[in-house]
């Protein structure tokens, strides 16, 4: 029993041990397999790659988890194929565009070759490095904190202007523009940037003509204004602000009208708004040549020359307006006082000669037009010369401008008086009657008699003799109706002086008899008897120049009795009876002839001036004539200047154009003369080859006390400053004179004060004048 027991615990015992080994052998497998299949996933896991799968074991526990796997593997593969594809894609699109692409956080993690171009690598070259380093150093710090907040989640601005490397120092403007996305189960940064180097170069062409024409607008001296399509001032430049007195920041929204008025400058009506105008008509408007510029506290007025052009935008649609203004005040003073000048005489201030016809040309056309009926005055001083002849050119000029005084005392508002000639003088009596303008005639007369004139310690009394004439509409020509009131006044003298004689039909025959017929036969008789006489004055350089005319060649007439007559007395009668291209000719013949034969000497490099009238230019043979008497006498062209008178330019500019290019063209120099009596010459100077402007006498007496002709002197100057011509300064009677046309820049001057005008063989020819204080 006991046996028994003990043979069966034994058999328990060896049942327990072996299923105890059966036990742990097959713990032992299990465990292998579940060793196998974790290797097999984790080669499966690095390999990734799709396609792979776990072996499936023989357990079912762990098959069925291998072919879960094995499900999840070919899901992921299918995912991968997809993400490869996209990737794919994205790499193909990103490569056929100009665009920088980039993925990135700090490191680059995917780019385009755009982006590798820029550094000279190849895309896969560029995985890994940092992103910063393709931005230039002045913007790697923006670049960074943009991106960092970026990546952190913050917004950022959606596009940012750069420049990256690109190998010069300029670098490569580019507009990026940036997104947050997930790559490769990261978060990164997509940033996309697009060249805009053309674009930032225009903004810096355009930035810099900003400033420029910035600088310029403020550096102009005209006014410019801008304002928008309705008118509102919105810019206005620092000339504009100093015109209207108002700051560009005050006026701005204001319309033009409420800043500045514009007001024509004779009659001071308004002129309206021209930027009103020009948005209502839609095209440039002028506003005249007689603007004044008024601003609205009226402390500020210009003269101006004024346009409003329109700004015009796309479609030819209008954005605005520009109004520009020229600051012309300077300009129009010294035009009207140029014009004065040119209609005045300088040393009365009475209009002179050729005003005064102009005004008997409008009284004669009333005279026609409304059977109106006027009276011309023609007044000629007796015994002046006594007064010029003892006291000299100053005291006669005294005694000129008191006796203009006295006319104009005695007429009435509404008439005229001007001065004629030397001491002649003309009243144009507008509407009056006969008998009144004889009555009016008289209380000249009396006044004048009654007038004593003082000069140092000498008292002088003087008469003036008065010719009347009715302008009618039977009237005939103005140069009838002058040559009858001069008949008329001639008359008057010869009986007696002092008197007032209305004109009749025989007084011109009287006239002629006892006056230009004299002349006529005196001179007809010195032409056929070579009895015309030469006379020099000189003319002196105020700086020591080695050129230019040394000499002005004058005529003189000697009569049966000695007495010489001046030019001024008998070339009136030649003109009218057609003698001064004979004259003219004698003159050219005697001083080549006197130059030939020593009479005549030139200091090195100077010429002699010859006087020639405008009658004579037209005569066709009279240029041939100079040609071959240059040609036959030896004389040197360039020794010789011919003077012409600014009259004769105005009139007969063809004739005076063809003599002076073909003198000129020899050799021969030529100067305006007169220069001043008239604004006709300006614009016919350009044409001419002059070499000297010969400023009128009426403008050289007196300078010193004349503000009005040292204004007048000192534009012919700077205008033939501007030609490059030189000046000569006739008529210098002081040394007040002289010292102001020399300090003002004249280049020769000649007049009484240096030298007095001498006859051939008598005049100085050796240099030497009176004392002068240069």
């Amino acid at each position: 029993m006991t046996q028994a027991v003990g043979i069966a615990l034994a058999l328990l015992l060896v049942i327990a041990v072996a299923c105890a080994v059966l036990y742990w052998r097959r713990v032992q497998r299990h465990n292998r397999a579940i060793r196998d299949f974790k290797d097999d996933l984790l080669a499966v896991s690095a390999d990734a790659s799709v396609g792979r799968r776990l072996t499936v074991p023989a357990s079912d526990s762990l098959g069925d988890l291998a072919n879960t796997i094995n499900q999840l593997f070919d899901a992921l593969g299918e995912r991968d194929e997809e993400i490869q594809d996209r990737d794919r894609l994205f790499a193909n699109f990103a490569r056929t565009i100009p665009e920088v692409v980039l993925i990135h956080d700090e490191r680059i993690l995917l780019a385009n070759d755009s982006a590798a171009s820029l550094v000279g690598l190849a895309p896969e070259q560029l995985e890994g490095r940092q992103v910063a380093d393709l931005v230039k150093p002045a913007y790697r710090a923006l670049f960074r904190k943009t991106m960092g907040r970026q990546l952190a989640g913050q917004k950022v601005p959606r596009r940012l202007e750069i420049q990256l490397i690109n190998g010069n120092d300029q670098g490569l403007w580019v507009e990026a523009q940036s997104s947050l996305i997930e790559y490769r189960g990261n978060e990164a940064v997509l940033t996309v940037a697009r060249d805009v180097s053309y674009r930032k170069s225009l903004e810096v062409s355009l930035s810099r003509s900003k400033r420029q024409a910035q600088y310029t607008l403020e550096s102009i001296a005209e006014g410019v204004i801008t304002t928008d399509n309705e008118g509102r001032i919105d810019y206005m430049n620092r000339a504009a602000e100093g015109m209207t007195g108002k700051d560009r920041e005050s006026a701005a929204g204001h319309q033009v009208s409420e800043i500045f008025s514009l007001i024509d400058e004779a009659d001071r009506r308004s002129l309206g708004d021209p930027v009103e105008r020009c948005l209502a008509m839609r095209r440039r408007v002028n506003m005249g040549r007689r603007a004044l510029l008024v601003s609205r506290d009226n402390e500020h007025e210009h003269s101006v020359e004024i346009t409003a052009s329109p700004i015009k935008g796309p479609g030819n649609s209008i954005t605005g307006t520009v109004v520009v203004f020229h600051d012309v005040s300077e300009l129009r003073g010294l035009t009207r006082q140029m014009s004065y000048q040119a209609t005045h005489d300088p040393l009365t201030g009475l209009v002179n000669r050729r005003e005064f016809e102009r005004r008997i040309q409008e009284a004669m056309d009333s005279a026609h037009a409304d059977e109106a009926s006027h009276v011309l005055c023609y007044m000629d001083l007796d015994r002046f010369k006594a007064v010029n002849d003892s006291c000299g050119h100053l005291a006669g000029d005294n005694m000129l401008r008191e006796v203009a005084t006295l006319i104009k005392e005695q007429v009435r508002d509404s008439d005229f008086v001007g001065r004629l000639g030397g001491d002649e003088f003309g009243t144009l009596l507008v509407g009056c009657p006969v008998e009144k303008a004889g009555q009016i005639g008289a209380d000249i007369c009396n006044a004048v008699a009654d007038y004593r004139f003082v000069w140092q310690d000498k008292i002088f009394n003087i008469g003036i003799s008065v010719g009347l004439v009715e302008i009618t509409q039977s009237s005939g020509s103005l140069q009838d109706i002058v040559s009858a009131a001069d008949s008329a006044c001639y008359v008057a003298k010869q009986r007696g002086r002092g008197q007032v004689h209305i004109y009749s039909a025989r007084d011109e025959a009287i006239a002629r008899e006892r006056g230009d017929i004299q002349w006529l036969r005196q001179m007809q008789t010195a032409l056929h008897e070579d009895r015309f006489e030469l006379a020099l004055q000189s003319i002196i350089a105020t700086g020591g120049q080695d050129s230019g005319p040394a000499y002005e060649v004058l005529i003189r007439l000697p009569d049966e009795r000695g007495k010489v007559a001046n030019s001024a007395e008998f070339l009136r009668p030649a003109q009218r009876y057609q003698l001064m291209p004979q004259i003219d000719r004698w003159v050219v013949a005697a001083t080549l002839s006197a130059m030939n034969s020593g009479e005549i000497r030139l200091p090195r490099g100077r010429s002699c001036s010859i006087n020639i009238s405008g009658q004579t230019l037209t005569d066709e043979g009279f240029l041939g004539f100079v040609v071959e008497s240059l040609d036959r006498s030896g004389v040197a062209p360039s020794s010789i200047c011919f003077e012409v008178t600014e009259s004769v330019v105005t009139t007969d500019i063809q004739h005076v154009q063809r003599f002076i290019e073909v003198l000129h063209g020899i050799g021969c120099e030529f100067a305006l003369d007169d220069f001043g009596s008239g604004l006709g010459a300006f614009s016919k100077l350009k044409t001419l080859p002059v070499d000297y402007l010969k400023i009128d006498g009426a403008y050289t007496r007196g300078l010193p006390n004349d503000d009005i002709n040292q204004e007048m002197v000192s534009a012919m100057i700077k205008l033939a400053r501007t030609m490059q011509f030189r000046v000569i300064a006739e008529q210098v009677e002081s040394q007040q004179d002289f010292d102001w046309l020399r300090d003002v820049g004249v280049d020769f001057v000649q007049g009484n004060f240096i030298e007095e005008a001498a006859p051939l063989g008598g005049a100085s020819t050796s240099g030497t004048y009176r004392a002068l204080r240069y």
